[in-house]
């Protein structure tokens, strides 16, 4: 070959290699929807995916899911164990009107619905790990909600939760140290109020209950949280678990402190370095509810409380 011509060769092969490598990160695990046996469709993104399972205004119908040559499908048929979809009342997608969706970028609008993992690890004495998103990230920063994100191709739900799991928190499980379960489906969308603007992200999480036999005790030393993503970490019984749901996001009236439970609470907050360091939040954090307008606060977040409300759900149903 020419030697003029090798070294043009060789920038064309690695622009391609580079621009191959950057496609393959980029691959998403999307949301597809089955229904009434037809073949499945790709969910698009200016749907509401609650939306297409129920006949009327309801926000929260039962449907069946599974993962499958890296489509996430849902289906309102009896295929499998069926499971909760919900969205909240206020669902941007759900209130979303024609000039609204046409107004979305069609970047955004081409993106179609991603599916994320979150994990709710329940201990041996019946605690939940929580973490608070750093404050530097950029969609939902500084809210409590369990660990997870999103799929990445040719994992099981429960590779993608573990992953997840480790690379937020430390903490390293193996797929046989745990007895994994799906509790419900949560529809999110980012801002999550179309007072906070129009949609820029729209997800399907799902939400997997995992049983260590370890208590929180034997597993906060092994704790190592990734500052770039975590910014605290807390332990939730079920007491606490309680308190928060009692303030459901959408609804009126103002939330009203537990005076059977301690005025503040112990988080593990995370240093720039990664350490932790003890210190305590105020009850009335974890009962906020999300502001309707306005920058946003610290809270726990509105899938993350219809999680906790399932996974007391389950606390009282006998094992069967």
């Amino acid at each position: 070959m020419n030697a003029d011509v090798f070294p043009l060769h060789k920038t064309f092969v690695c622009m391609f290699r580079s621009h191959r490598c950057s496609m393959e990160k980029v691959r998403r695990i999307l949301v597809y929807v089955c229904k009434e046996r037809a073949a499945p469709q790709r969910a698009q993104f200016v749907q509401s995916v609650t939306g297409l399972f129920t006949d009327s205004d309801e926000d929260e119908v039962e449907v069946s899911c599974w993962l499958g040559k890296n489509q996430f499908i849902l289906s309102g048929g009896n295929e499998g164990k069926r499971v909760p979809l919900k969205r909240p009342s206020f669902c941007p997608i759900k209130h979303l009107s024609a000039s609204e969706a046409a107004a979305i970028p069609l970047d955004v609008q081409q993106r179609g619905v991603d599916v994320g993992v979150s994990i709710l690890l329940q201990t041996a004495n019946r605690r939940l790990l929580l973490t608070r998103r750093a404050q530097q990230l950029r969609i939902f920063p500084n809210v409590w909600v369990p660990p997870g994100g999103h799929v990445e191709p040719d994992e099981t739900l429960l590779e993608a939760g573990l992953r997840e799991l480790e690379e937020e928190t430390g903490l390293k499980l193996q797929p046989e140290e745990v007895s994994p379960g799906i509790l419900g489906l949560w529809e999110s969308v980012f801002p999550p109020m179309l007072s906070r603007g129009l949609p820029q992200r729209h997800h399907v999480v799902v939400y997997m209950l995992l049983h260590s036999p370890l208590t929180h005790l034997q597993l906060q030393p092994s704790l190592s949280p990734s500052p770039a993503e975590v910014s605290a970490c807390v332990w939730v019984d079920s007491r606490l678990a309680r308190a928060v749901v009692s303030a459901m996001d959408g609804e009126d009236g103002e939330a009203h402190l537990d005076a059977e439970l301690p005025s503040s609470f112990s988080v593990s907050q995370v240093s720039a370095d990664g350490s932790l360091t003890e210190s305590s939040l105020p009850q009335a954090v974890f009962i906020t509810r999300a502001p309707s307008s306005g920058p946003d606060v610290e809270r726990v977040s509105t899938g993350t409380k219809y999680a906790l409300k399932l996974w007391l759900r389950s606390l009282d149903t006998p094992e069967t």
